[in-house]
């Protein structure tokens, strides 16, 4: 008996040493001495203005280069997916005019000493872009408070495929009219057929096409019509997919649960209650569920309880873990992502920052900077990183999308990790 309860011990012993390494957050190695936290080591005088990545200056070339689109550019960058360095899949809420080059302008009608633009924002692309507001006094509302069609916005050019060089190789034209407010893009890591999925949370749907786009095979939940239900949502967000296939989908914005399909896309769960706005904290309560990522190890759920300025993590059927919550009041963040590192990353749309944190939420490293300049970020709402560890980031304050490179001798810690590739490379 008393070697028995020996080679229990030993092996509970060495179960719980085995989930502690693979549990264990990879130390970041001190950079160049006390101050080391530069993302390339030993690098004088850096500021890390774009982290540890180089922007890839005219990337992608302007929209407003293609034939009959001469007034037009990128509109509110909404997600963006690397199924490889030459296939980049881009989502953007129609298109916005070309905008003349402005000088700063004195406005003493205004206020003494005002001047516009400044820092050389010219125009928030999420305000700009269509749709309008969802309701307007209690009736479903339409973009006229956004514009006028074929003046103000072009509700064109919604899905745009874009190689390494920054041309654009593919318009997907023919879902346009279908779509109403497309947010993420993804493709499942564990589909062998790679299909590209996509989110519209105006239309209370995900829509599932062929990789080429040119068939919809799969529409998962009823377009215009919302509930909170197996066969509803009501605006969804994002997706993220566990590692038999299933997934999990933020629902969102006005539903306030996470809910689970199985690879084909048949329900099985959904957890989540609506919270106190602003200041729950009570496990398993939402406000604004908008980002959900998966832990490739450990199989967690990572939700992004946006209005709550919190990350709780669930088991993979909706079992409250933990949480953490941030710890700035005015935090807003626009996503959770986990790579295949398993280094959990988030946008702060308040402080414009791409930030690194642990999976106890203590932070590791922070980038980035509000301004026009190439490679500031402003909203950023949908993040993609290709098999060459190049970096693209979308966003809705700035429009369009921006694709980074890793800087020679950067810390790969900084860097954010591929994608998880499963059934393909």
């Amino acid at each position: 008996m008393f070697k028995r309860s020996i080679g229990v011990v030993g092996i509970a012993a060495a179960f719980l040493v085995g989930y502690l390494v693979a549990n264990r957050e990879a130390p970041v190695e001190a950079q160049g001495g006390p101050a080391g936290f530069a993302a390339v080591p030993n690098a004088i005088g850096a500021l890390d203005v774009t982290g540890p990545y180089d922007v890839v200056a005219d990337w992608p070339k302007d929209i407003s280069a293609r034939p009959g689109n001469e007034k037009w550019t990128w509109g509110a960058g909404q997600g963006v997916f690397a199924e490889s360095p030459d296939r980049v899949i881009f989502i953007q809420r129609g298109q916005l005019p070309v905008l003349p080059q402005m000088k700063p302008a004195a406005l003493p009608q205004i206020a003494p000493n005002l001047s516009f633009p400044v820092m050389g924002l010219v125009r928030n692309a999420t305000q700009a872009s269509p749709p309008g507001a969802l309701e307007i006094n209690g009736k479903v509302g339409d973009d006229s408070d956004a514009g006028q069609a074929g003046v103000d916005f072009l509700w064109a050019n919604c899905i745009v495929i874009i190689d390494r060089n920054g041309n654009i190789v593919e318009t997907w034209t023919q879902w346009d009219k279908m779509l109403r407010r497309p947010h993420s893009v993804y493709i499942s890591p564990y589909d062998p057929q790679k299909h590209i999925y996509l989110v519209d949370d105006y239309r209370h749907a995900i829509f599932k096409f062929t990789n080429d786009g040119k068939k919809l095979v799969q529409t998962i939940g009823e377009p215009n019509v919302h509930a909170s239900d197996a066969k509803h949502f009501y605006r969804p967000t994002f997706i993220a997919f566990q590692t038999d296939g299933s997934f999990y989908v933020a629902d969102g914005y006005l539903n306030t649960r996470v809910v689970k399909f199985d690879k084909n896309g048949n329900y099985v769960t959904a957890w989540g209650e609506r919270g106190n706005s602003g200041k729950e904290t009570r496990p398993n309560y939402f406000n604004n569920v908008h980002g959900v990522a998966v832990d490739p190890a450990t199989r967690e759920v990572y939700v992004n309880d946006r209005n709550n300025r919190r990350i709780q993590i669930f088991d993979e059927n909706g079992k409250f873990l933990r949480m953490w919550t941030l710890g700035w009041d005015r935090a807003n963040l626009h996503f959770v992502h986990i790579d295949a590192d398993r280094k959990i990353w988030v946008y702060d749309q308040v402080a414009q920052k791409l930030a690194r944190f642990d999976r106890d939420g203590r932070l590791i490293y922070a980038w980035g900077g509000l301004g026009a300049y190439p490679g500031a970020l402003w909203g950023v709402h949908g993040i993609s990183v290709d098999q060459e560890q190049n970096l693209y980031l979308a966003a809705v304050g700035r429009g369009g999308v921006q694709k980074f490179r890793p800087r020679p001798g950067t810390n790969p810690a900084y860097l954010v990790g591929k994608h998880v590739y499963s059934a393909w490379k």
